[in-house]
């Protein structure tokens, strides 16, 4: 935890006073539950549900419930180590789900419950799952792998049972209310989560326990030195993701601050705010993505009670446009982080001590030596671009990738962790994210990277959304081609093209310009909101009928 006073206004003051602790011994499940539940009314988890009352979960409850889970794996044959996956959505199962494993010694694989088949399969398989915690809709999708899947034994449903699966309510009514947790080493593994798929096929991360505590510092500093009285969590992002699960979810548990839980089955901009509104939302992680929907919404602050202490934001870098919108909804400065699966939450932002640049993604958290090197891992000069690399030591870093030595020992030079992603850094140690590797455009010379692009086109006002790949070009290498998703009323035509055209160049530079631009209904994206460039330069986008122009 970051030691700040609350009038700390000192960046340099918090780092150097910053020391890990990390205990021999650590469960995750024991840290995020059972010391607060002797707080009987400690509130846990608001859950709105898409019909019906909202449910409250206090501490106690999550303690009660988690503890009957952790019975009932045990007494259907599950034992420490073995890999229990949880294909839920945002509920309260899901999380009752995760402390349970935690507690039990297990290792948590979080499934999206928007996955095929296929997706399914390969996870499963390759993670060697001998259970899954799932609803009647994911054990529909599970009942034609089983033959496929021969580690998987047992499929528990929470809104009934079906010829391939058993209650996992009426299990837990059966089962004692008190569990002795696993003696666990920080060191010990508590999850495999694999990463979102925009380059190559998924890698399953293995966590240790002390993962969490690695997780701290980054999630207090992007919301404005957290926690503070009255904090009241949320994001529309999928528990099935690191950015879900462990930069909302289980940080805020550890600091006994309460949860919002709702499931979106298609994120609503409107309904985002009415939520926050409705539930008394105070802080809030808002992918890339979801804030340029609600940018799309008219006179929010006029419509809602917005009452937000803090936003942070990660995934894609942040721009200008959006920067200033948040200012002028929420009355605060978005806080900007960066990490991966690998290693998360390890550079931020921070508005409420006065870190923060526009263009930069922020600093290094304290705690998580953050550098910019080269493919040997050679630190270069400030102002040069380079690998993000984060120090092997940090508590944040993956253990290894499961089932895959080769991938593991391509992702560590030296001392480093190598992201994979470009950047550069200033001299004060402000650091400015210019995009994956591969998604670099080389174009007659230049070195573009597409978010600079993208930020300028969505401060167009006919456009919503923009996505930015290379095309190849005889002349030129590779030329800049966009893809635009046009506002509601607004229709494609030439010379929309045209003025988009002229749009990035007299605000970025003429060798930027996308000579290329595809009106589409759509963009692809992971579920956690990142665009898939490799899919549009692939081909395999969905177009609607549109415009493109050379």
């Amino acid at each position: 935890m970051l030691p700040h006073p609350a009038d700390t206004r000192d960046f340099s003051q918090l780092a150097a006073a910053f020391r890990w602790e990390l205990p021999k011994h650590y469960n995750i499940g024991v840290d995020v539950c059972d010391k607060w539940s002797h707080e009987a009314t400690r509130v846990a988890l608001i859950h709105k549900p898409a019909f019906g009352d909202n449910v409250e979960y206090t501490f106690a409850d999550i303690r009660r419930l988690s503890n009957q889970a952790a019975n009932l794996f045990l007494s259907d044959g599950l034992v420490r180590a073995n890999r229990v996956a949880v294909l839920l959505p945002q509920q309260p199962e899901t999380a009752i789900a995760h402390v349970a494993i935690y507690k039990m010694g297990g290792i948590a694989v979080p499934l999206f419950s928007l996955f095929g088949i296929d997706a399914l399969e390969y996870r499963l398989a390759d993670s060697g799952a001998r259970a899954v915690i799932t609803d009647l809709a994911g054990a529909a999708k599970l009942r034609e792998l089983l033959q496929r899947l021969p580690k998987l034994q047992i499929i528990y449903t929470i809104d009934g049972v079906s010829s391939v699966s058993v209650g996992f309510h009426e299990g837990l009514s059966r089962q004692r209310v008190d569990f002795e947790a696993a003696v666990t080493a920080a060191d010990d593994p508590a999850l495999i989560i694999y990463t979102s798929g925009t380059t190559g096929s998924p890698k399953g991360a293995l966590h240790a326990h002390r993962v969490l505590l690695g997780h701290l510092p980054g999630v207090e500093l992007s919301h404005d030195l957290a926690p503070q009285s009255g904090d009241r969590f949320w994001t529309p992002a999928d528990w099935a993701w690191i950015g879900g699960l462990y930069d909302v979810l289980l940080p805020a548990w550890h600091h006994g601050i309460p949860v919002v839980s709702h499931r979106f089955a298609k994120f609503d901009p409107e309904a985002a705010f009415q939520l926050i509104d409705d539930l008394g939302v105070r802080n809030a992680f808002l992918p890339p993505t979801a804030l340029k929907m609600m940018r799309t919404v008219a006179n929010p602050r006029a419509r809602w009670r917005l009452d937000m202490r803090s936003i942070a934001s990660g995934g894609e870098s942040l721009g200008r446009e959006l920067l200033q919108w948040g200012r002028q909804t929420f009355d605060l400065t978005i806080n900007e982080f960066y990490g991966q699966t690998e290693c998360n939450m390890v550079i931020s932002s921070c508005g409420k001590i006065g870190e923060t640049r526009v263009g930069r993604i922020g600093k290094a958290v304290p705690g998580h030596r953050v550098a910019i090197v080269n493919a040997s891992g050679d630190l270069v000069p400030a102002g040069a671009a380079g690998n993000i690399a984060v120090e092997r030591s940090s508590p944040v870093v993956f253990l290894r990738y499961w089932n895959n030595a080769a991938a593991t020992a391509a992702k560590f030079v030296g001392k480093w962790l190598l992201t994979g992603d470009l950047a550069e850094s200033d001299a004060d140690g402000y650091i400015r994210f210019i995009c994956r590797d591969d998604d670099i455009i080389t174009s007659g010379g230049y070195r573009i990277g597409p978010g600079e692009v993208e930020d300028c086109l969505i401060g167009h006002p006919a456009v919503q959304l923009a996505a930015v790949i290379g095309v190849p070009d005889p002349l030129r290498t590779e030329i800049v081609k966009a893809f635009v998703v046009l506002r509601d009323g607004v229709e494609p035509s030439e010379m929309l093209v045209l003025e988009l055209q002229n749009y990035v160049k007299s605000r970025l530079s003429a060798h930027e310009y996308p000579r290329q631009i595809a009106f589409v209904a759509s963009l692809p994206t992971t579920a956690t909101g990142k665009i898939i460039r490799r899919e549009l330069r692939n081909g395999t986008e969905s177009q609607a009928p549109g415009h493109i122009r050379a």
